[in-house]
């Protein structure tokens, strides 16, 4: 496993340059009119045709370790295309460019990536912030928008933007899954509090999760405890006090946020015998959140829109050995599955197409997936009117040492 100072040279080093990823595959393949270069020579004297894709991820900052992880995962999945001659003739490039979760820096990225880098599709960007600057300029230049690292509703709802699918669970739906299996348990619906970024991303988890708790019992917005943070900063303590001041004292706490905040959160609300059940979304990155916790981890609760990365599954199994070739020494996440997931989904539409390679040929290749298994244990969906493939979420326990996987029944009671 790659220790902490490991970790944080990799991310200096990608603070400010982009990373080109290129993969080279034997055969020809046809020219396009976006990211597609004309063919080469490689070393061996092949002709070789490049396809471009792009992503504007967080490398850097408070949210870095996300961004990191996605990309290690993309790349597992182009290595193991590699590996598996998928596209005949052709190599795949990743340019990554980091925003540091800055919504700002998204833009210029965007701009580099879709109009002189020419990419094909944008993928895994991380963040509802960013998202919300990044899609109106992959729809204007008709880039497809693909398994961005945010369940945000802004990416959902209708009219739906048709450069954009995702792959993963709504932030609704995951905070819904956790007030139910919540109030199922014993708490009631005014004990359950919240704490989020307080931002886009921070208001779509509240209200997701407030529309949740409407479901159980009517409830005013005042009478939910609610604490805020500013996003990039660990600045948590008047957010923890409003959680601390409101009566009655929640009894559960849903973390809407990165990971160096609510560990922040946690160790405090620990400080001052403040002891509710914490539960935490996705986006938070529970593996750096464990890390940064150790014992304090212990049975905090976090949903997954992937499977744990310990089981069976097959595409489990196959992340699993795709990311032993790739680096044996990057530990295992949530967040690195999620990316070898967006990145096998890619590499499947793509090589669906039979005609020139292009930014609509992609986008029309994704909604003709239909329903189709990668093996995640459950088919996935993508059409012309849906433009979500999963809807589920699984539960992990958080420990001292790791995690593993919880079923909502085994949720502790109050």
């Amino acid at each position: 496993m790659k220790t902490n100072g490991a970790i944080a040279r990799e991310r200096s080093q990608w603070r400010v340059l982009a990373l080109t990823f290129a993969i080279a595959l034997p055969v020809t393949g046809v020219q396009s009119a976006w990211g597609v270069n004309p063919t080469s020579h490689d070393n061996e004297h092949h002709d070789v045709q490049t396809l471009k894709f792009g992503m504007s991820t967080a490398l850097s900052g408070p949210a870095g370790e996300l961004g990191i992880h996605m990309r290690h995962g993309i790349l597992a999945a182009f290595a193991e295309a590699t590996t598996q001659k998928v596209f005949p003739g052709k190599r795949l490039d990743l340019i990554a460019l980091d925003d540091g979760y800055e919504p700002a820096r998204t833009a210029l990225n965007m701009h580099q990536l879709t109009e002189v880098h020419q990419v094909l599709t944008v993928i895994g960007n991380v963040g509802t912030p960013t998202a919300i600057t990044a899609i109106p300029i992959a729809q204007k230049t008709q880039t497809p928008f693909f398994g961005a690292f945010t369940g945000a509703s802004l990416l959902r709802r209708e009219p739906l933007p048709n450069c954009v699918i995702n792959y993963r669970a709504s932030y609704a739906e995951e905070t819904a899954a956790i007030v139910d299996a919540l109030v199922a348990k014993g708490i009631r619906p005014e004990e359950i509090g919240f704490f989020t970024q307080n931002d886009s991303f921070g208001d779509d988890g509240f209200f997701g999760g407030l529309a949740a708790i409407r479901r159980h019992q009517t409830i005013k917005i005042s009478s939910v405890p609610h604490g805020r943070y500013r996003r990039n900063t660990s600045q948590v303590e008047d957010g923890l006090a409003d959680l601390l001041m409101h009566h009655p004292t929640p009894k559960a706490v849903i973390m809407v946020g990165s990971y160096e905040p609510c560990s922040k959160l946690i160790r405090l609300a620990r400080q001052n015998d403040f002891n509710p059940q914490f539960l935490a979304i996705s986006f938070v990155g529970s593996d750096a959140l464990q890390q940064s916790l150790g014992e304090m981890a212990d049975g905090i609760v976090a949903t997954q829109v992937v499977p744990h990365f310990n089981r069976d599954l097959p595409l489990v199994c196959e992340y699993r050995d795709a990311m032993q070739t790739y680096d044996s020494e990057i530990p295992l996440s949530f967040v690195s599955l999620e990316g070898y997931t967006v990145g096998r989904i890619l590499i499947k539409a793509v090589a669906s197409i039979r005609v020139e390679i292009s930014r609509p040929a992609i986008l029309e290749a994704f909604e003709q997936l239909g329903q189709f298994d990668i093996g995640l244990g459950s088919p996935l969906t993508l059409g012309p009117n849906d433009h979500q493939a999963s809807n589920r979420v699984w539960p992990v326990m958080l420990k001292a040492d790791g995690s593993e996987s919880l079923s909502w029944e085994e949720l502790p009671s109050e």
